[in-house]
């Protein structure tokens, strides 16, 4: 070991030796924890009114001080992490981390004299909703052998045990560690293996149901059998609903452009029917003696009749249809004036 570390051990003997015992405490992590000093140093305290909390670097010579007491005058160097309790000189962490698993020491300084409280804090991880596996099985039209393992995905420490709940197993269900082998009659009544993860600061428990030899998982995110029936429903009217909105919303769009058409064709027929026509007439080819340069002459008039078909045939007339609007014809003729 390193110079270091043996300073650390001397002064961590130093410390146990000055008071004669020191305290474990056990914290939780991403939890508050408490840090509580015994009735006599609390009355030596406010007598003196000299002491400091420090923590103890782990490999390291030195002390942390995390508060000091002196006089009315109080210093605190963690602030933002610690919280002082000036009733009964605790220090409460706020948020406890895997840092903060080390040895604290609350001193009281009696002039010649100093008095040591040590605290030794360990930090545990609370235990994750356990679930069982099936390792192995053999099963039959009478029987079922299963090998069942029960894990935790976090925690530390965690410890595993097995029993049931219901009464007439005959202790099938009993078991210290994380595998349990069990083997049972599938005519006979049902039951539940319980398994339980637990450490110092939790614990939690799933429970394996003798009726469902075939699956491959418990206590996990699983769809209960007596929900399955509804959800299936569910999903059945879900896309009941959207196919009746889809069919509807399509018909809407069809019934909406006959309707488009139905319109432009009625207007077509009781309506005025308004066409331009072109018409081009040519200069003779050669010339004309003594012609003067061309003018254009427009002739125009107003013309009320049926309007054409589409193959230039008048319409035949129809009683019920409104009048119609008369139609002006324009047509420009250009011919040498003499």
């Amino acid at each position: 070991m390193g110079s270091g570390t043996w300073l650390w051990l001397l002064l961590t003997l130093g410390a146990l030796w000055g008071i004669g015992a020191k305290k474990t405490q056990i914290g939780i992590l991403g939890k508050p924890t408490l840090l509580e000093i015994p009735r006599e140093f609390q009355e030596r305290t406010e007598e003196f009114r000299e002491a400091s909390w420090k923590k103890i670097v782990e490999g390291s010579p030195t002390k942390k001080f995390l508060l000091k007491i002196s006089s009315v005058n109080l210093t605190e160097f963690e602030p933002e992490r610690m919280r002082f309790h000036r009733e009964d000189f605790s220090l409460e962490i706020l948020n406890t981390s895997r840092d903060d698993g080390r040895l604290y020491e609350y001193s009281v300084n009696k002039g010649s004299e100093e008095e040591l409280w040590l605290i030794q804090l360990q930090v545990f991880e609370p235990v994750a909703n356990p679930i069982i596996r099936i390792l192995h099985r053999e099963s039959s039209n009478s029987s079922c052998s299963l090998t069942l393992l029960c894990t935790s995905e976090r925690g530390d420490e965690v410890s595993y045990s097995w029993d049931s709940r219901d009464n007439g197993t005959g202790g099938i269900c009993s078991g210290n560690s994380s595998i349990l082998n069990i083997s049972y009659s599938l005519r006979s009544p049902g039951f539940r293996c319980v398994c339980t993860a637990r450490n110092l600061v939790s614990s939690l428990d799933v429970a394996f149901d003798s009726s469902q030899c075939g699956f491959e998982q418990w206590g996990g995110p699983r769809v209960r059998t007596e929900l399955l029936v509804p959800l299936v429903v569910l999903g059945v009217i879900v896309i009941v609903i959207i196919i009746v909105i889809i069919v509807t919303f399509r018909a809407t769009r069809s019934a909406k452009r006959d309707q488009d058409s139905s319109q432009v064709t009625l207007d077509g027929a009781d309506g005025a029917t308004s066409a331009t026509i072109y018409a081009q007439v040519q200069k003779p080819k050669g010339t004309v003696p003594n012609a003067t340069p061309l003018s254009c002459t427009t002739i125009y008039t107003a013309a009320t009749g049926p309007p054409l078909a589409t193959n230039g045939a008048p319409r035949s007339p129809n009683p019920r249809r409104h009048p119609q609007e008369p139609t002006t014809v324009y047509a420009s003729v250009t011919l040498p004036v003499a």
